[in-house]
């Protein structure tokens, strides 16, 4: 019964397939004049299956990056209107391409890899390197608040910036590390051939067929257009 449920969040694997989708896709069919319209719709339908904080997160950068190479490349190719328009709509697919994989949880990643019987490495890397972003950024914000706590100045400058932000940030990452390796260890994560088990599945549901038929359906029209 809960294939027929609907919720809308991606299963990993999908949300992952869809990324790669959407890059490739941007990359090659840029110039299609239907593109910017299936960027639109994109937002729309990732809004719609519950990717719509992450769009809001990725949209200004997409804007102020796609605006600057797009102007670039207008005045590069004498004042090409497509050129432009062709280089806003790769970045705009670029930063589009994120949304699926930023939506999806480190846990659910897991889950679903191990599921499929992945290999163990491959498992571990995706839910370290999943994790460790989030944490990273987190841990960034707290240096900069210490460095205004104590008044250290602007950390452009040189030794500012190596002193009061560089030092402690490296320190603290490698003590995060250090508990990461011994939290892996206790949870009896290992590399070789071991028989585990899945506590919680993530099963695909008809939210991900549709989402992913929407997303066929668009491209279709794009280079049908």
């Amino acid at each position: 019964m809960s294939f027929f449920r609907w919720k809308p969040r991606l299963y990993p694997i999908v949300a992952i397939l869809a990324s790669v989708f959407i890059l490739i896709f941007g990359i090659v069919c840029a110039r299609m004049p239907g593109f910017p319209y299936f960027l639109a719709g994109l937002l729309v339908w990732l809004t719609l299956f519950g990717c719509g904080r992450a769009c809001l997160r990725v949209l200004p950068a997409a804007l102020i990056v796609g605006g600057i190479f797009s102007s670039l490349a207008y005045v590069s190719s004498g004042r090409d209107a497509a050129s432009a328009l062709a280089m806003a709509n790769r970045f705009g697919a670029l930063f589009l391409a994120l949304v699926p994989g930023m939506s999806v949880e480190p846990v659910a990643m897991t889950r679903s890899l191990s599921a499929l019987h992945t290999p163990r490495a491959v498992t571990l890397g995706m839910l370290i390197v999943m994790s460790f972003l989030p944490v990273l950024r987190a841990e960034i914000g707290r240096v900069r608040e210490a460095m205004k706590t104590r008044g250290a100045g602007s950390p452009l400058r040189p030794r500012i910036f190596y002193r009061a932000f560089l030092i402690p940030l490296v320190t603290r990452l490698v003590d995060i590390s250090d508990t990461l390796a011994l939290s892996i260890e206790t949870r009896g994560f290992t590399l070789g051939k071991a028989k585990y088990t899945v506590y919680k599945k993530e099963w695909i549901r008809i939210s991900d067929i549709l989402f992913a038929a929407g997303l066929a359906a668009g491209a279709v029209l794009v280079v049908l257009w």
